[in-house]
């Protein structure tokens, strides 16, 4: 996974976008931003920030990606400040990763990969405790797979946090789908926060192994082959995924700017964030992770065993060897802190207390105190 050479440019672009509450209220607008290309791709590079004005849109800084973002509401995210001058101070942004609860083919000890398969009652209560332990730490953003056990995850989390904001999932992938789900309240928009859901942040495809009980695969194979298909870093099982592919697709996704066919170019905006889309063919979101954490935005992502060791493994460096075995248990959430482009493992959160993790960084003591101020 070695990174590709990105080659910045200069050059324009015409926005069609839904920079206002109404969609059928289309602003449109020309300026110029800074574009780049990775091996045959082009990408945009994006505003770090950017401030209404009677001009139009005025772009405070740039970074490589094909998101468009500024920065969100204080008491969202409380790294984030209104000067330019706090902007170039050292900012911090949470990082939360959740394991899915336990599902029905996790307690009947099937192989479950790409299948879509509930939460088991363990598995609502282990989402339900998940929330309590990060009840204190601002969330902004969630990132989840296209699968239902790692949404119904992050649901039930979000339901402990004390903030006590509604994530809605976005449904970006028609125009229709986009305007039917739009929020027309400015106030309801503030309370809310943005689900994307990605494919790439699926479970590792198991092939042939999907659907049969555990046991029975290694009496039927051996237990020596199984081993091999299940914790090999490049070995897949008959027609699935090694660990080295789920891991090419998510950690792309999570650090990867993502290069898009041509077309029409439209922006609408939540809170702050921009999600540019390709019309009118195929409308699809292109919003990655990094880019958001360094925009300083507070991002959880709830996932799956595979695909949360795969971006544990870019996080911490590990080795092939060292993220095979990796454990993740169900459930339990861990706190990583961005600081100046850095990644810090904070671990788990043990329970919603300042003592425990909120006192590890003075952005997440501060946003407590401020949590503490408004419910209080």
């Amino acid at each position: 996974m070695a990174a590709t050479a990105f080659h910045p440019f200069s050059g324009a672009i015409h926005v069609n976008g839904c920079c206002s509450d109404s969609p059928t209220k289309r602003v449109f607008e020309s300026f110029s931003v800074k574009l780049g290309w990775r091996g045959s791709a082009v990408y945009l590079i994006s505003p770090l920030g950017r401030e209404r004005h009677s001009g139009g849109w005025k772009l405070n800084g740039v970074q490589a990606s094909s998101s468009l973002t500024s920065v969100a509401e204080p008491i969202s995210s409380p790294s984030n400040h209104d000067t330019n001058d706090s902007r170039k101070k050292s900012y911090e942004a949470a990082l939360i990763l959740i394991r899915h609860g336990e599902s029905l083919w996790n307690e009947k000890n099937l192989f479950t990969g790409c299948v879509d398969v509930p939460l088991t009652k363990k598995g609502v209560e282990e989402a339900i405790e998940a929330g309590k332990r990060i009840s204190n730490i601002p969330v902004d953003m969630i990132f989840t797979s296209a699968l239902i056990r790692a949404q119904m995850t992050a649901m039930l989390a979000m339901t402990q946090h004390r903030r006590m904001k509604v994530p809605i999932i976005m449904h970006n992938e028609s125009d229709r789908a986009r305007v039917w789900s739009q929020i027309y309240s400015k106030e309801t928009k503030k309370q809310s926060i943005p689900v994307v859901t990605a494919w790439q942040l699926n479970e590792r495809m198991y092939g042939e192994l999907q659907g049969l009980n555990k046991q029975e695969t290694a009496d039927r194979y051996g237990k020596e082959q199984v081993h091999e298909w299940r914790r090999s870093y490049d070995i897949p099982p008959p027609n699935g995924e090694s660990l080295e592919m789920c891991a090419d697709r998510a950690v792309a996704y999570f650090t990867e700017h993502v290069s898009a066919s041509s077309g029409t170019l439209s922006v609408w905006t939540w809170n702050g964030a921009w999600f540019p889309t390709l019309g009118p063919l195929g409308c699809y979101h292109i919003v990655n992770i990094e880019p958001q954490l360094l925009s300083g935005k507070n991002v959880m992502i709830a996932a799956h065993g595979n695909s949360l060791r795969a971006i544990i493994m870019y996080l911490d460096k590990l080795t092939s060897k060292e993220v095979i075995s990796l454990e993740l248990s169900t459930g339990i959430p861990m706190l990583y802190i961005m600081k100046n482009g850095r990644f810090i493992r904070r671990g788990s959160p043990v329970a919603p207390t300042e003592a425990g993790v909120y006192a590890y960084t003075r952005s997440l003591a501060a946003y407590r105190q401020k949590l503490d101020e408004m419910l209080h």
